[in-house]
């Protein structure tokens, strides 16, 4: 990262879902329902995110109450069925009074292009579309859907989650 960037800057967290928060695939059983991989290392790090008061959303085209189930279990409010990814940060940011120079988002796909070049900070993971990892002030080391968000906070934020946790034990 050329910038440095520090949490306390920051005032919100955007995540994409699909291949963000998912490996980007999607499974389906017999019965035609889908079904996504999520890291549970993510879920632990969302628990910091809130031990941290940092406002974190979910912001997805997806239409899926996949989506939504695990929003509503990650305790995070999620804008889905979004077609412009762009239009809805701005209101966003409005309504919460803050500047775009406040906001890490994090996507993966040509369809977060426009929103996250709009942002204070840009984060992909590894995994993601080359326009995209142009794009990044950070191109994490992991993949979609196999703990993003803790790599976030842990490695690119400096964040010392056992310390939160358990103090300096």
């Amino acid at each position: 990262m050329d910038k440095q960037i520090l949490i306390s800057e920051i005032a919100l967290f955007v995540f994409d879902f699909d291949g963000v928060l998912t490996d980007n695939m999607v499974y389906l059983d017999q019965s035609g329902n889908e079904l996504v991989m999520c890291s549970r290392s993510d879920g632990l790090a969302f628990d910091f995110f809130h031990k941290l008061n940092k406002d974190v959303c979910i912001l997805s085209t997806e239409t899926n109450p996949v989506v939504l189930a695990r929003a509503k279990k990650l305790k995070v409010p999620v804008l889905q069925g979004v077609r412009d990814k762009d239009s809805s940060l701005k209101k966003l940011i409005q309504d919460k009074g803050i500047k775009f120079s406040q906001v890490c988002y994090v996507g993966n796909d040509m369809n977060d292009y426009m929103a996250m070049k709009l942002c204070g900070i840009k984060v992909c993971p590894a995994d993601s579309h080359q326009i995209i990892k142009d794009l990044a002030d950070v191109v994490l080391s992991c993949n979609g859907g196999h703990g993003v968000a803790r790599e976030l906070l842990e490695e690119v934020f400096q964040v010392n989650m056992f310390e939160v946790l358990y103090g300096k034990g």
